[in-house]
């Protein structure tokens, strides 16, 4: 009987230091790996084409029809343990090492299958790293230009029992390109986020079908408050709403924003608002892929809209993270308010806030001061009141500075006191206390919202301002840098590049804190934070021309700032962080 030869794309994939984890605790271990491969591998497989040839213990042989469809498997399952880790000792995670080889196979009359080809994908599996995925050359040649992929050229390897050494090239899950890395990717893809260690999802605008450009505010809405539930969730890693924003109005490849986001899902929808009908849609969609995971319509009324978002939060939970307890998912859904016209107001409110103008801040207090006046206990209307103020010191729009500074601490400690447990309503009354002198309770209340909701991206920031000012110029970079990666594309990048380099000039790393406020102070030049680091740290590093310009342009922003009043623009704590910042900017020509 003829053999029955045939070219073949073999995946072939173990567990990693497999007797070990049994060793440990055998049942715990076999039940997780059973769980693996019902929950993850063997729907992936699927997924992706595959044909499961046979187990080997711990391990999997896998044929596939072409050598991308290996690859995405092998993407998405090592992308699925890099979740499915998530939080564990390194002691007790599952991790895969796979091999992939495009050969000639002989399928045996059982579907088995034999041959160089096999033993090869066997080979490349035995020395890839954990988490790692190992390509022979004749594989990464079918893929090399199909797939977007930054891989590792590991150059001839010598395999086991194989006679001509094999070019062997490896990708691996999770990382950022490194300098030896083939640059198969574009420049700009090389350097987007590294995926994070769990869960990763971004919700982008969704379409106002309504044909009304006035409701633009309640699609927008809409969407804030899906990412304002969803962030609530500590086991997922969620991209903040100005990042999302980005995209608004733009066709961009669902791939590309996860490249540009370094996120692993995207929700993507659209509202239709007619009258008092309502019909909410949304789609969730892995970036790797490209695959649709889950989609849906919710109708209803007005009157159902916090019940509607709910049903699309829980709904986007149950597809991303079944595990999660429904504990959990209650947890999530939050009414602002019962008023839907204090609602309306605090959705055109944000809308207004956001656009970060003189004009646009005034617009935004007087809808948010409408909200809160419909519903005294609307916490989130009157912190982002508060933060208006704030938001006026910030950039030096304060008309009469003793009078706003009342009303800011007023609606701070009202925020406060309505929205116990609404990170919104806690984050911008912490701001608005630091910014206005209450130091030490507006630190515990940025900390007390960054506890009730750890991904909301300004809230990281702004406790990045407050550590400085507090002493913590380390923590300060920290929170500040996890602020940028929460919301990559944030238009209020300049903002938290502003606190990240007052914590480096804190610091002592003059260099450091003028470069990046540089780059600040190039997005927004009229924030004075920016140009008052930029000053600060160029006059101590000798840099007396920059120096200068930025002292101009300081000035212009703030005509009235003098070293006597300086304590009145930023209260540090500390005596000597005082000292230094007046000292540096005295050096900088900031008069007495």
């Amino acid at each position: 009987m003829p053999e029955n030869r045939k070219l073949a794309a073999i995946l072939a994939a173990d567990v990693v230091g497999f007797s070990r984890l049994a060793g440990s605790d055998e049942d715990r271990t076999l039940a997780r790996l059973r769980a693996l491969r019902s929950d993850l591998v063997d729907p992936t497989v699927a997924v992706h084409n595959g044909r499961v040839v046979k187990r080997t213990g711990d391990g999997a042989l896998v044929e596939f029809r072409s050598v991308v469809d290996a690859v995405r498997c092998a993407l998405e399952v090592q992308n699925g343990m890099v979740e499915r880790n998530s939080g564990l000792p390194p002691e007790r995670r599952i991790e895969f090492r796979i091999g992939i080889h495009l050969g000639d196979v002989v399928e045996e009359s059982d579907g088995d299958l034999m041959g160089d080809g096999v033993n090869i994908a066997a080979r490349l599996e035995g020395i890839a790293e954990p988490g790692a995925i190992c390509l022979s050359e004749d594989a990464f040649r079918q893929v090399r230009s199909r797939l977007d992929l930054a891989i590792a050229d590991l150059g001839e390897k010598r395999l086991k029992n194989i006679v001509e050494p094999m070019r062997v090239y490896a990708l691996r899950v999770g990382l950022a390109a490194e300098p030896e890395l083939l640059a198969v990717a574009q420049d700009a893809r090389a350097s987007a986020p590294a995926m994070p260690d769990k869960p990763s999802i971004a919700v982008v605008p969704f379409v106002n079908m309504s044909g009304d450009p006035e409701q633009e505010y309640f699609a927008d809405g809409v969407v804030e408050d899906i990412i304002t539930a969803l962030s609530r969730f500590r086991q997922l890693f969620v991209i903040a709403r100005n990042s999302s924003f980005a995209y608004k109005g733009r066709s961009v490849d669902v791939k590309e924003i996860g490249r540009e986001l370094g996120v692993r899902y995207l929700v993507e929808g659209s509202v239709r608002k007619a009258g008092d009908r309502l019909r909410i849609t949304g789609q969730l969609i892995d970036t790797a892929t490209g695959a649709h995971l889950w989609a849906d319509r919710f109708d209803g009324t007005m009157a159902d809209i916090f019940d509607l978002q709910d049903q699309i939060t829980a709904s986007v939970i149950g597809a991303v993270a079944p595990r999660l307890e429904q504990a959990e998912i209650e947890r999530a859904k939050r009414k602002p308010t019962e008023s839907l016209d204090a609602y309306d107001h605090y959705l055109r409110g944000m809308a207004a806030f956001n656009r970060f103008g003189r004009a646009a801040n005034r617009e935004a207090l007087e809808s948010f001061s409408r909200a809160f006046d419909l519903d005294p206990e609307f916490g989130a209307a009157l912190g982002m009141a508060a933060r208006c103020y704030a938001q006026r010191k910030g950039f030096g729009w304060l008309a009469d500075a003793e009078a706003e500074a009342v009303e800011a601490r007023r609606l701070a400690r009202l925020a406060a006191a309505a929205g116990r447990d609404d990170a919104v309503a806690l984050g911008a009354a912490g701001f608005t206390l630091v910014m206005f002198g209450d130091t030490e309770n507006g630190a515990a209340l940025t900390e007390k919202a960054l506890a009730i909701n750890p991904n909301l991206a300004w809230a990281r920031h702004i406790d990045g301002f407050v550590k400085a000012v507090c002493g913590e110029p380390e923590a300060a970079v920290e929170q500040a840098s996890l602020s940028m990666r929460l919301s990559p594309q944030d238009p209020q990048s300049a903002a938290m590049q502003a606190v990240a380099a007052l914590g480096h000039f804190l610091a002592g790393r003059n260099e450091e804190a003028y470069a990046v406020a540089t780059s600040a102070m190039r997005e927004l030049p009229n924030f004075p934070m920016a140009a008052g680091v930029v000053a600060a740290s160029a006059a101590m590093s000798g840099r007396d021309a920059d120096a200068a310009l930025a002292m101009v342009q300081l000035r212009k922003i703030t005509p009235d700032l003098r070293l006597s009043n300086l304590s009145d623009w930023f209260a540090f704590v500390r005596p000597q962080d005082m000292e230094k910042w007046a000292d540096a900017l005295r050096r900088a020509k900031l008069p007495e």
